[in-house]
């Protein structure tokens, strides 16, 4: 067995994104690769069959994206560890769940956001909270049971891990909580409708922003609906608008478009020279580039939320730093969590908000509902006062 101790200190890991990574030739497979027995992918070393594990998830970017940054991770502590992924013991996931919790050093593992072609990338922002470590495990998992189920690992290390050990170790609760209120979602979007639009650069971005802050909130997409869908999608059915959205798993949907949707979406394409609505199977992007009618990425739709709700926060901060904090913290699915939410406070029956949030079970559409708090509050208010 190969001795994977050091003697000296060993140099800064230089940390690189999985697309960009080459294993050191003594490390491209470690000891519990199967090298005896049949196997059914064609990877040579680790890294391929990360990518191959990989591919069956590429239609889905959201997905792809989760599974791509938490195998990423462990590659690279691995990596620091003097081990691949086909190395890793059960005593290894172990110590990578504390690592989750406290990525040391914290100058060399964490950083701010940035473009992954960017010379400051980092894999961590800071550490993971209890429910982000539990997902990450189990992303992880995945990648091992396919690894181990394909023929190429001998045995699943994830397998021997305690699965008392890998839950969550806080109080379940089962409402989301990552949304707006209404006030602050309504000081946000004045901030967007009042973007300066002094110069052409900044009408193009204001009416860009204004449009998928508008489309986030009225239609409750996911970032990687945003990304991939095009304005052909909307389509006129019987004199009424849908959108045909295909999602999670790749099925395909029609979801009703709301009045105020249609009114924002004329606006935008007016704004690019469009017709008011779309034409059925129109190629246009549903948000473009500010160089022409060209696709953004569902990293860009992600940042766009981010610097918008980042700016917007900092005009509050002198209000009310709570709140500019809070507003701080929003992202995309951020805005999920508020257009549902809000939904559901105003009363959409409960079966239609299910099939426009296109979520499997009735149970998920639940947890948007605030209003048994809501009461609880006010009934235990009825007790004594000091």
């Amino acid at each position: 067995m190969r001795n994977t101790l050091s003697t000296t200190a060993a140099p800064p890991l230089e940390l690189k994104p999985l697309e960009r990574m080459r294993l050191p030739a003594d490390r491209i497979t470690g000891n519990n690769r199967n090298t005896l027995g049949p196997c059914q992918i064609s990877a040579t070393n680790d890294l391929e069959a990360i990518d191959s594990w990989l591919r069956r998830v590429k239609d889905s970017s959201q997905t792809f994206r989760s599974y791509r940054k938490e195998i990423e991770r462990l590659l690279l502590w691995a990596r620091n560890q003097h081990k691949t992924i086909s190395d890793l013991t059960a005593d290894d996931l172990y110590r990578y769940k504390d690592f989750l919790a406290d990525p040391q050093p914290a100058a060399q593992w964490c950083g701010p956001r940035l473009p992954r072609e960017h010379e400051r990338w980092k894999p961590f922002e800071g550490a993971l909270k209890p429910r982000s470590i539990n997902q990450a495990l189990v992303i992880i998992g995945s990648a091992f049971s396919y690894l181990t189920a394909a023929g190429y690992l001998r045995g699943n290390p994830m397998a021997l891990v305690s699965k008392k050990r890998l839950g969550q170790q806080i109080k379940s609760n089962k409402t989301v909580e990552r949304y707006l209120e209404v006030d602050l979602w309504r000081f946000l979007w004045e901030f967007i409708t009042n973007l300066p639009l002094a110069s052409k650069a900044q009408r193009d971005h204001a009416e860009r922003v204004r449009f998928l802050f508008a489309l986030l909130y009225l239609q409750s997409p996911r970032v990687s609906e945003v990304a991939n869908h095009r304005m052909g999608d909307f389509v006129e059915v019987r004199q009424r608008w849908w959108w045909r959205i295909t999602g999670k798993g790749g099925k395909t949907e029609r979801i009703p478009v709301k009045t105020a949707m249609l009114q924002a979406l004329a606006r935008y394409r007016r704004h690019l020279g469009l017709s008011p609505l779309p034409q059925a199977d129109e190629d246009t992007p549903l948000v473009c580039s500010l160089r022409g009618h060209k696709a953004i990425s569902a990293d860009m739709v992600y940042r766009l939320v981010k610097q918008t709700c980042a700016q917007a926060a900092d005009e509050l901060v002198l209000v009310s730093p709570q709140k500019a904090a809070w507003l701080r913290r929003a992202s995309t699915h951020w805005m999920r969590h508020t257009s549902l939410t809000h939904q559901a406070e105003q009363g959409v029956d409960l079966r239609y908000l299910q099939a426009s949030a296109r979520h499997a079970s009735i149970e998920t559409t639940q947890r948007y509902l605030h209003k048994e708090e809501e009461n609880w509050h006010r009934e235990m208010d009825k007790g004594g006062d000091l």
